[in-house]
């Protein structure tokens, strides 16, 4: 099983999906039945988490078939230190979003949950590709689902939101295609062999012209960017993620946003190191921009989903800079980062989804005393909301000050005014839990209900792993040790022979 294990984690909800349309139509058995599928799918990411090797920065569990021969393209996947955690996310958090959706899809049910299920295996499809031809039919493949997710089961201007959210990652998408070309032409013309194989086409990186370096990094930093997204490309996230159904947001937050950031961990700095550290600059004033700016936003919304939204923007911010910062802290920062956002946004935006159920308002302006009545949710979201400050003890304080000290070390007057980002989270983020769950008590949440059953279920998880990044770290950053360690061993190659 385990020589196989990433094409059933690949399959597996394909398969489900299949079986859903096929054999079920209502309501309660197409819930249930996607529910047990992703479970499945999470139970399965364990073995790979297990049986994963940390001391090597190789690839694992690697998967090789010939599919075009004669273009080079082949069925190519396989795991590193850089990928586990992501694909170990993102079985996560579908698993809780398909049960936080029980109660608030009430329509085209069945639809919906084959979304969900084909959505994740394209989102672990991104993950473990090493065949370009196979990451760009995963990367597109995405797109169908999460526009059908926001389009159809989404709010108010959820068709506008769709449609924006799909044109911005379309377009990043045609820049990423022209660059996986361009790359495919070049290996062919320098070696001799046209391949689509990742791996092959970044051994051969020291061959590449500086010139040629500069083209292709732009084309995949425009296209990763708009994923992340990162200022100014950001203006789609905003929109798709207030009128995106709960379980959309919590995706679209916890997962698909890194699929930008791991694009510049596994294709622009090993690929294109001297145009990547030529950018660093730019990167880091970007990142900074949007570290600020997303924080000022933040804090003039009414909307709290949008206040968390933008929050995205500010704390993505951090990632960019950290990865940037091309030292192990900075990357390692990053990459943990990447995941504490998952796990913390995806929290919060479950819990606006939860209170949204009972209130149907998402106006902060709207609410005011609630912790009286709701006292369990009003904690729950008080964990979060420290979650999302950084405080210590919990995941965000290790990777932000991961991030910090290696921005430090690489350029010191960025890393202090990004620094400021942290104290301008704690204002917006506390200002917001004041007036929803303390102030003046709102008469007309007098039989407002607090968390069932169900609900503790799927939040119970994402709160013990807060806290266990945040006290024992080890456990997920000695995953990506080795990886990180290879990663920044070629770049500092490159900057030698640059001197």
């Amino acid at each position: 099983m385990m020589s196989n294990i990433l094409s059933i984690l690949i399959f597996f909800p394909v398969v489900s999906a299949l079986v859903i349309f096929a054999l079920w139509r209502s309501g309660k058995a197409t819930m249930w039945a996607a529910f047990v599928a992703s479970v499945i799918e999470f139970l399965l990411t364990m073995p790979l988490m297990w049986n994963f090797d940390k001391g090597t920065a190789a690839m694992q569990f690697v998967e090789k078939y010939d599919w075009v021969k004669a273009w080079g393209i082949s069925y190519y996947v396989g795991v590193d230190g850089i990928s586990i955690l992501m694909v170990f996310l993102t079985t996560l958090l579908t698993a809780i979003s398909i049960l936080a959706s029980f109660k608030y899809i009430g329509k085209r049910q069945r639809e919906f949950y084959i979304a969900m299920l084909i959505l994740e295996a394209a989102i672990v499809g991104v993950f473990v590709s090493l065949d370009f031809f196979l990451f760009y039919i995963f990367w597109e493949a995405m797109l169908i689902p999460m526009y059908l997710i926001i389009g159809v089961w989404g709010g108010k201007r959820r068709v506008y939101a769709a449609i924006k959210f799909f044109l911005y990652t379309l377009a990043g998408s045609v820049l990423m295609m022209l660059a996986i070309i361009a790359l495919y032409f070049k290996h062919g013309q320098l070696t001799g062999e046209y391949t689509f194989d990742i791996l092959k086409i970044t051994a051969a990186s020291a061959q590449y012209s500086v010139s040629f370096q500069t083209i292709v990094f732009l084309a995949f930093f425009l296209g990763f960017a708009i994923k992340v997204p990162m200022f100014p490309f950001h203006t789609w996230l905003p929109d798709a993620h207030v009128e995106a159904p709960t379980a959309g947001s919590v995706i679209l937050a916890g997962v698909l946003l890194k699929m930008g950031t791991y694009g510049f961990l596994r294709f622009c700095l090993p690929i294109t190191p001297i145009a990547s550290i030529k950018f660093v600059p730019l990167v880091a004033i970007l990142s900074i921009v949007a570290i600020i700016y997303g924080a000022l936003v933040a804090m003039v919304q009414e909307d709290v989903k949008k206040l968390v939204a933008y929050s995205s923007v500010s704390h993505m911010g951090f990632v960019t800079l950290g990865i940037y910062a091309l030292n192990q802290s900075g990357i390692e920062g990053g990459i943990l980062q990447m995941f504490n956002h998952g796990i913390i946004t995806g929290a919060l935006f479950l819990l606006i989804g939860l209170i949204y159920e009972r209130t149907h308002t998402r106006l902060i302006a709207d609410y005011g005393g609630i912790a009286q009545k709701v006292p369990v949710y009003a904690t729950i979201f008080a964990i979060f909301t420290f979650g999302s400050i950084g405080l210590p003890s919990m995941g965000a304080f290790i990777g932000e000050f991961l991030v910090l000290v290696g921005a430090f070390k690489a350029f010191s007057d960025y890393a202090i005014i990004a620094a400021s980002g942290v104290i301008f989270a704690a204002v917006y983020m506390l200002w917001m839990y004041q007036r929803v769950f303390f102030q003046q008590f709102n008469s007309k949440w007098e039989n407002i209900e607090d968390v069932n059953v169900r609900e503790f279920i799927y939040l119970f998880p994402l709160i013990i792993i807060v806290f266990w990044v945040g006290i024992y770290p080890e456990t997920f950053t000695s995953y990506m040790h080795e990886s990180v360690k290879n990663l920044i061993e070629q770049i500092n190659t490159v900057k030698i022979a640059l001197k």
